[in-house]
């Protein structure tokens, strides 16, 4: 008996990637190849344009190249004084690839942009394991086009990461339900594990759907279900607290301060920040909920009004809900047809594990009170895919029944007239896209009505109107995503107006309306998505664009913390003076200056590769350092300069109490008289540095050498 060599195995494996299984079609294994390579080139094509993307975890990337420590903990800066918002998990395999090629933005997003190939790549193989080719590339085409997933797929938030690997969790899931094998089952439970080290209990919210499906339909005895439930839970704890573990107990003062918390905790951030305080919106050190702005947005600040509707709303709506009529329609009927044969037809659990996913996700994204993004809803486009490409196969091949057919029909003509709706939004974008997906929608759909009659050419016709109409205008969504740079932490997909974008540049502040954040009406003076394009505007600093924000690193005009990303998302190159006077003797120095807020350190630290403090972490609220420890940290020489007004929300600019809802003073820094919040840190912190070191004006930029007492 001949036993293959190593190189017999490696032919062979190639041979079964390239080919695909004996029995898929030929056409099969090409689309599949064909649709990962032009998904590659559409995440991948003009990445470097959007610069740093996000500055705060580029700096967190460039930290992590410097020191192994920082890599560790996901510090902000090299001298480990502050940690990002989030686990580093999402941050390591940028940071290793930014250690091996070097820190670019090319080291930094294409990484990004794999992980979204390879999703693609593993829903395709989740789905073709129960189902056809057809289903599986429907599905993972559903992936690739869908707006939010191509924005996040080419950013370097940690979202890109975490679908990656709760889609992998999936496609474990679904082979433990082949065979009732634990060994599939603990696969990904530690890919949930992870998950929570990318994105904290963002990761959980598949569990519920995971472990209903398991116990419903795994083929094995109850008692050795439960059994393997209890020992999948006991690895996802373990996969995702030893991080947890060795940050607890190192001391604090031998780790950077947790950022995002309230108590250097990283339990405050886990339930606080990033889990609980999501949902009820009191997130201590966040911009929403407690901390002055709650009720500017319906209870989510930068999501848009809570409730059922809120992912179709216009904030949401064109992120992500292009086929998400259709996905519920076809879930409903394919459970209808084969109610019958429940138990031992693959149809049910496979789409209750997928509807599972996207109904609890997607509700928690509906109520959240707290900070609840545009760019989470990417969580839910696999399973959105998935539900389209299994619910379409299995309808398709019983269309001869008419339930069968008015399901398909239905969802056909559903999904036409919302993308009408959605893209109406924009109505000066692609004006002839609209009707043209509705008149096709129309024609598919009664074709598929009457499907029984029609000869197989006409009905593989009617099959490719009905995927037209279903997915041009996300397709248009992506392309446009794909074509425009995405800069600051609150990115958003698709054309000016499609999302959060205000109006003026996508990715802004959110949908604000007059008299809420006043002048805020798209196109009129002062409003805060991007650039204010008239003369007024109710931010000092920010009429007419002609006056810089205080503190924005090179008097970047007339943006408020955002641009063409949102909040933060500056990313402009600081001016060669003040990088000049940053970087002298810099390497004398732990810091090389300190700054209030992410958005102006990171875009300094990026500027001179030194670390540079940023006082209060993400929002410039944290309360880190205290006074007393800024204070001990001048002493000792550490410090070299402190930047003024830097453009965190803890005190960048002066608000006016009667201007800006929440300013609790009539003239204070924004969030900075908040009770609770870390910002009177940095203001404190600032009238101390005023009171007793010199000021040097380098262009617009007021610094204060701190070894240069008054």
């Amino acid at each position: 008996m001949h036993t293959p060599n190593a190189s017999e195995i490696n032919r062979n494996g190639v041979h079964t990637f390239l080919r695909g299984r004996p029995e898929d079609p030929p056409w099969a294994r090409p689309a599949l190849l064909a649709l990962l390579m032009l998904t590659a080139i559409a995440y991948i094509w003009g990445l470097d344009n959007s610069g740093w993307a996000n500055t705060f975890y580029s700096a967190a990337v460039q930290a992590a190249t410097k020191s192994w420590k920082a890599f560790f903990f996901g510090s902000f800066d090299a001298a480990n004084f502050i940690t990002v918002d989030k686990p580093p998990a999402a941050l390591w395999i940028m940071d290793l690839s930014a250690r091996i090629f070097g820190l670019s933005s090319w080291s930094i997003l294409v990484p990004e942009a794999l992980e979204g190939v390879t999703c693609v790549w593993v829903l395709y193989s989740t789905v073709r394991r129960w189902f056809s080719p057809a289903a599986a590339l429907l599905a993972g085409a559903v992936l690739a086009m869908t707006p939010v997933a191509a924005l996040m797929f080419r950013f370097n938030n940690p979202d890109a990461l975490l679908v990656l690997l709760l889609t992998a969790s999936a496609y474990f899931l679904t082979r433990a339900l082949e065979d009732g094998k634990a060994k599939w089952l603990l696969c990904g439970s530690v890919l949930i594990g992870v998950g929570f080290l990318t994105k904290m209990l963002a990761a959980f919210l598949i569990i519920p759907g995971f472990v209903l499906v398991y116990l419903l339909f795994a083929p094995v005895p109850m008692r050795r279900r439960l059994w393997q439930i209890l020992m999948s839970a006991v690895t996802v704890v373990i996969s995702a607290g030893w991080w947890v573990a060795i940050v607890q107990l190192t001391p604090a003062a031998d780790r950077p301060y947790i950022g995002s918390s309230q108590n250097n905790s990283l339990l405050n951030l886990i339930f606080g920040y990033n889990g609980f305080g999501r949902l009820t919106g009191q997130e201590s050190g966040g911009l929403g909920g407690t901390n002055g702005f709650s009720g500017l947005a319906g209870g989510g600040l930068f999501g848009g009004s809570t409730g059922l509707t809120r992912l179709f709303d216009p904030e949401m709506g064109g992120q992500i809900s292009w086929l998400i009529p259709a996905a519920l329609i076809l879930l409903v009927v394919a459970i209808w047809t084969a109610r019958r044969n429940w138990r031992s037809d693959r149809t049910v659990p496979a789409l209750i594990l997928w509807a599972a996913a996207l109904i609890v996700s997607g509700l928690t994204f509906s109520f959240g009170s707290g900070i609840i993004h545009t760019y989470y809803t990417v969580a839910l486009a696999p399973a959105s895919g998935a539900l389209v490409g299994i619910g379409t196969d299995v309808l398709w091949r019983r269309r001869d029944e008419l339930t069968a057919r008015v399901g398909l029909g239905v969802a056909s003509l559903a999904t036409a007239i919302w993308s009408f709706v959605l893209l109406d939004r924009t109505p000066a974008w692609l004006p002839w896209l609209r009707a043209s997906v509705l008149v096709i929608g129309g024609v598919a759909t009664v074709a598929i009505m009457f499907g029984t009659r029609l000869s197989r050419n006409l009905n593989r016709v009617t099959a490719m109107a009905a995927l037209v109409a279903g997915l041009a205008g996300p397709f248009a969504y992506t392309i446009q995503t794909v074509g425009t740079p995405h800069t600051g932490p609150i990115p958003t997909a698709g054309p000016v107006g499609g999302g959060s974008g205000g109006g003026t540049v996508p990715g802004g502040f959110g949908r604000f309306k007059g008299g809420t954040f006043p002048g805020g009406v798209p196109g009129s003076s002062g409003n805060v998505s991007g650039r204010a394009p008239g003369p007024g505007g109710n931010f000092p600093g920010g009429s007419s664009g002609s006056e810089a924000f205080p503190g924005a690193p090179d008097g970047t005009r007339g943006i408020f913390p955002g641009g063409a990303g949102g909040l933060g998302g500056l990313n402009a190159t600081p001016s060669t003076a003040i990088l000049s006077l940053l970087s002298k003797d810099a390497s004398h120095y732990t810091w090389a200056a300190a700054t209030i807020g992410a958005s102006s350190a990171a875009s300094y630290q990026l500027a001179t590769g030194d670390p540079v403090m940023d006082i209060g972490g993400f929002t410039g609220s944290d309360p880190a350092p205290t006074l007393g420890q800024f204070k001990h940290y001048v002493g000792e020489g550490k410090i070299h300069y402190f930047i003024a007004g830097g453009m965190g929300f803890g005190g960048g600019f002066k608000a006016r109490g009667d201007r800006f809802p929440g300013a609790k003073t009539r003239e204070s820094n924004l969030l900075g008289g908040i009770p609770g919040g870390g910002a009177s840190t940095g203001t404190a912190i600032t009238q101390w540095v005023e009171q007793h070191f010199k000021a040097i004006t380098v262009g617009r930029i007021t610094v204060y050498n701190l070894i240069q007492p008054k």
